[in-house]
Formats: C-alpha cells, sequence, structure tokens
C-alpha cells in the first residue's frame, strides 16, 4: 500500500517497543498511550532519528528502512517525512516566512518562489501578513502555526505529529486543532496524543501501545466506545470492569453482580463499561448496587467527581458530602452498561 507501513522495533535496557502501525495515502491515524509506552521512540524510528533494531519502515511504497538483508538505511533527510513535536523549534534567526521557506530552498526552489509559497502557507495557517516577524516576535501558538507551516511546505510524504497541542491554552488548541484538520486533509499523518478530543478531531484510526506494543486498534469512536485497558477507559472518561457474564446478568471478582444485565451467553469474561454520569450514589445496599470507598473528591464544573475504589462517580453538586475514606453505595442502571471482551 501507498502511504505509510511499518513494524518498528526498537530494544532499550529493560524495555523493548515492538509495534506495527500503518496509515493508507491521505489518512490520518491517531497513536496514544501511558507515558513510557513507547509513542515518541515509534515516532523517532519512523523519522530515522532512532535505528530500528529490527522491522521496516516504508513510505509511499519505498522502504526507507528494513533490517533484513537487503539492509536499508534512509537518511531522515531524504526519507520525506516531517516530524512535528511540542517545540516548534523555529530558526530563531529567520523570520516567519524564512523559516518556512527553508525546507524549499534546501531542495533546490529558487528564492522569489520560495518566499512566495511560504507566504501563502503562512495565510493558510492564519498567519497571513507576519511573515517578517521573527520568532521571538510571536506568540506560541504563532509559533507553531509557523512550524506547522514549515513541515507542509516541505511537500512532506507522511506527517509525524508528537503532542503538537499540549503546551498550548485551551483556545488556542482548538484553534490550531481546527487548522490542522483543513491543512492535513490528504496528507498521510501520524499523530500521537494524550487527549481524546484530539483523535476524535484528527484521525480515522486509533492505535493504542501500552508496555511497547499495540493492544488495541480500530476506528477511533469504536476503540473508545469500547476500551480494552484500564487505560483506553480512563482517557474516554468511562468505567471499566473486568467481570463474566453470570445468570441473569454479570458479575466481578469482587462480588459485585448487574442483575438484569443482557451480558450474552453465561461465563464469558466480560467488561463492563458505563459512564461516571450513569452512576448514582445512593443511601445503601440494593438491586444492582455495591460499596465502595471513597479516593478522592475533586470539584467539576458541573458540581463533583468522586472517584472511588469501585468506579468513578459524577454527581451534579457543589458541596460535596463525601470525604476519602467514606464507603457509600454505587448504582448503576444495566441498561447504561456495554460489555465488551476482555482480551
Amino acid at each position: 500500500m501507498s502511504g505509510l507501513r511499518a513494524h518498528v522495533v526498537v530494544d532499550r535496557p529493560r524495555f523493548r517497543v515492538d509495534v506495527a502501525v500503518d496509515a493508507a495515502a491521505g489518512e490520518t491515524v491517531a497513536v496514544m498511550g501511558p507515558s513510557g509506552a513507547g509513542k515518541s521512540t515509534l515516532l523517532d524510528a519512523l523519522a530515522g532519528l532512532v535505528p530500528l533494531d529490527g522491522g521496516e519502515v516504508a513510505v509511499a511504497g519505498r522502504t526507507v528502512e528494513r533490517m533484513a538483508a537487503p539492509r536499508v538505511h534512509t537518511p531522515p533527510m531524504h526519507r520525506g517525512v516531517v516530524l512535528l513535536g511540542q517545540d516548534p523549534r523555529l530558526f530563531p534567526h529567520l523570520s516567519a516566512r524564512e523559516n518556512v521557506a527553508f525546507g524549499p530552498r534546501a531542495a533546490g526552489t529558487p528564492v522569489a518562489p520560495a518566499r512566495a509559497d511560504a507566504d501563502a502557507w503562512l495565510d493558510r495557517v492564519g498567519l497571513g501578513g507576519l511573515g517578517s516577524r521573527m520568532p521571538r516576535e510571536l506568540s506560541g501558538g504563532e509559533q507553531q502555526r509557523v512550524a506547522i507551516g514549515r513541515a507542509l511546505a516541505a511537500s512532506p510524504q507522511v506527517v509525524l505529529l508528537d503532542e503538537p497541542l499540549v503546551a498550548l491554552d485551551p483556545v488556542t488548541a482548538s484553534e490550531i486543532r481546527g487548522m490542522l484538520r483543513e491543512q492535513l486533509a490528504g496528507v498521510t499523518t501520524v499523530a500521537v496524543t494524550h487527549d481524546a478530543g484530539d483523535a476524535v478531531a484528527l484521525a480515522e484510526r486509533l492505535f493504542v501501545i501500552e508496555a511497547g506494543a499495540v493492544v488495541q486498534s480500530g476506528p477511533v469512536r469504536q476503540v473508545l466506545g469500547a476500551p480494552a485497558s484500564a487505560f483506553v477507559a480512563s482517557v474516554a472518561d468511562m468505567n471499566r470492569m473486568p467481570g463474566v457474564s453470570a445468570r441473569g446478568g454479570w458479575t466481578d471478582a469482587a462480588g459485585r453482580v448487574l442483575m438484569g444485565a443482557d451480558a450474552g451467553v453465561e461465563g464469558v469474561a466480560l467488561a463492563a463499561v458505563f459512564r461516571p454520569g450513569d452512576v448514582r450514589i445512593v443511601d445503601g445496599a440494593g438491586l444492582n448496587a455495591w460499596a465502595a470507598d471513597v479516593v478522592r473528591v475533586e470539584p467539576t464544573l458541573a458540581g463533583v467527581r468522586v472517584r472511588t475504589t469501585a468506579g468513578v462517580v459524577d454527581v451534579a453538586e457543589t458541596d460535596a458530602r463525601w470525604a476519602p475514606g467514606d464507603t457509600v453505595w454505587l448504582h448503576v442502571d444495566p441498561s447504561r452498561v456495554r460489555f465488551v471482551p476482555l482480551g
């Protein structure tokens, strides 16, 4: 296939990344995972900044890295891949225009056309008329826009995004997210993010990496709606409780039971998945209710979030009646619960 096809194997002391990812031509795929999972190592290997210990990387149908014979290694500058990270890394001695024009000029484009193209890219990223400004005269969001223009002006075959919005305030991040969605249309992209909103907004498919391996992949909303691990459930803002289908419902190892839940065939390992807003704190034991200890109470815009040893609860109250260590009873309506297979 054209686009990107990669199997990245990188061995480090006490850590190994063994990840296969692919993106069709013009497709954006997202990569998520906890800190230390291997996401940045994956991007660095795709960019040619980290040598492979095994596997292969192909860009637009051309093998740029392969460990098996015959061995292939294409230097980073000749891969047709650009990496854009949290730090814009603009050349401080060059204006915004010259930063964007740098790639085309390095590739042999004459000065005047390169500068004209740079101005066109600055218009596209929302910085029309600011080409003469130096990086120190630009805000953090404006610098990131210049970095995006510089990356795309080089006509890359693959763009790698390593959480480029994480250091920006919410309003600026939202604006640049929308701009990225427009400007990356038709560009093969791999976007590492910690934000489910970024994944939904930018990508068609999602790869989840944990401990150096892919643990779940598929269409973004499908993955987030059926979390295969506690990490994915956290990112998707869902409760996830492993258990097994039982006669007339579902139960877990701690004895928590959901009666009347449509869990399917008895004896199948399933995780019960439900939203914090679908859980209620009730006065005592009852059908589909279980005891839990309060771990933490967090204020939210709508009230409070109560984190317990058996799930997270969103409560529309501004004055929390609970404190860490309290025992509460949680209730969830079985009709609000989804069941997903345990891997």
